[in-house]
């Protein structure tokens, strides 16, 4: 990752048909159109691609988000359970609908604990969120049963896990809604944009609607359409899906090669004393897009962060320290920083995030590298990476073990 590596010849043909017809709007002017619908097709070859009946494609992964809560009629005062690490958007989608996002712990999946999942549920809980985060997935087969025991909505946040699969089904397709980003770092990318996919007719078009003002998309005349439901814009626009048309058409190729670079790597590295794995739960592929090792204790892991960077290892991240996927950085959030009130939902049901304990997250979290994994490397490229990363590594825990 990511798609941007890949642009090319069939990228400007999808974005040119647009062009040339003038019309960027994904509804509407349809005598100008020239026959291109391109949101409408990338929908219809991303739901098939995924293995789903719908798809309902919108502005950004963080609006898929939105769009499938509300579409599940999450609203006000509806708990959902989240990750402690993940992208922002996470609570920020949860919020934005007056529903409480509820944050407990991950384990060496690097994903939702199923243990902290079944601690965390009230008689408020309606949704559990496991995030996919770098490339591989909670464990869905335990989510799934609590969520089936409890009553819940299973709703997987696959937005840096596109191509990896559990049990044989495509990663956001296990779940009772799935959604994705298309942002401009991610496995493929629209530039900006995201889908929401489901096998639930009623989800789909709640989506539908929901994504456009609560349009009802009825008949070929727009300014009559009706509004069965309050909603927001959360439209992608044609250039986007345009875009989104060609990348998908290169996703295989582009999991094939993350997996070549991530095996290289990872190989190098496996024989290391004091270097473990990320778990990927029994019948999972992960899509290969980030190789996450664990180092022994916190300080090796720093230290190892910077000796990596210093010698020219980029794309390493250290998560624990990170002001975007880590809670350890949402200041924001521990301390309910609005630029205005609110809701009242919120305000008294949040957890006191500053003084919960997430100690079973920082054990991990605090262990972590994540190396990125881009296609465009050369194999000489990959290789001299991965003898860097593994002559860093070996030296930093050799002197451990001198000592």
């Amino acid at each position: 990752m990511p798609g941007f590596e890949a642009f090319g010849e069939e990228e400007r043909k999808q974005v040119n048909d647009v062009l040339e017809s003038g019309v960027l709007m994904r509804y509407g002017f349809d005598g100008m159109r020239n026959g291109h619908w391109k949101a409408k097709e990338f929908e219809t070859a991303f739901a098939q691609r995924m293995e789903s009946k719908y798809c309902q494609l919108v502005s950004s992964g963080t609006s898929a988000l939105t769009v499938a809560l509300a579409a599940a009629g999450i609203g006000a005062g509806d708990e959902v359970i989240m990750p402690t690490f993940t992208f922002v958007a996470s609570f920020e989608s949860i919020m934005m609908l007056g529903a409480v996002p509820i944050l407990v712990d991950i384990d060496d999946t690097l994903t939702l604990d199923p243990k902290a999942v079944e601690a965390a549920i009230t008689p408020r809980t309606r949704c559990i969120m496991p995030v996919h985060m770098c490339g591989s997935m909670a464990n869905l087969k335990a989510l799934k049963a609590i969520c089936d025991q409890h009553g819940l909505i299973l709703l997987e946040d696959a937005c840096q896990a596109i191509g990896g699969t559990y049990e044989g089904k495509p990663l956001g397709s296990y779940g009772d809604l799935g959604c994705f980003s298309f942002d401009y770092v991610k496995t493929i990318t629209c530039g900006e944009g995201g889908g929401i996919i489901t096998n639930n007719e009623q989800y789909a078009i709640n989506s539908d609607q929901y994504q456009d003002h609560g349009h009802d998309h009825i008949g070929s005349d727009r300014g009559a359409e009706t509004h069965p439901t309050l909603g927001y814009n959360f439209r992608i626009s044609e250039l986007n899906a345009a875009v989104g048309i060609a990348q998908l058409g290169k996703l295989d190729a582009i999991l094939e090669q993350q997996k070549k670079n991530y095996t290289v790597m990872r190989e190098a590295l496996s024989d290391i004393e004091g270097v473990s794995f990320r778990r990927v739960p029994e019948g999972g592929e992960e899509n290969y897009s980030f190789l996450s090792f664990f180092l022994p204790n916190e300080e090796l892991t720093k230290k190892a962060h910077a000796a990596l960077g210093l010698a020219g290892v980029d794309a390493c991240f250290y998560w624990f320290s990170n002001n975007w996927h880590y809670i350890h950085g949402w200041e924001h959030l521990r301390n309910l920083k609005g630029l205005g009130n609110l809701p009242s939902e919120v305000q008294n049901q949040i957890q006191d995030l500053n003084n919960t304990d997430f100690s079973k997250s920082d054990a991990w979290m605090s262990r972590t590298i994540s190396s990125l994994v881009k296609i465009g490397w050369s194999e000489a490229q990959v290789k001299e990476r991965a003898k860097k990363m593994e002559e860093v590594l070996s030296i930093i825990l050799q002197k451990v073990s001198i000592q």
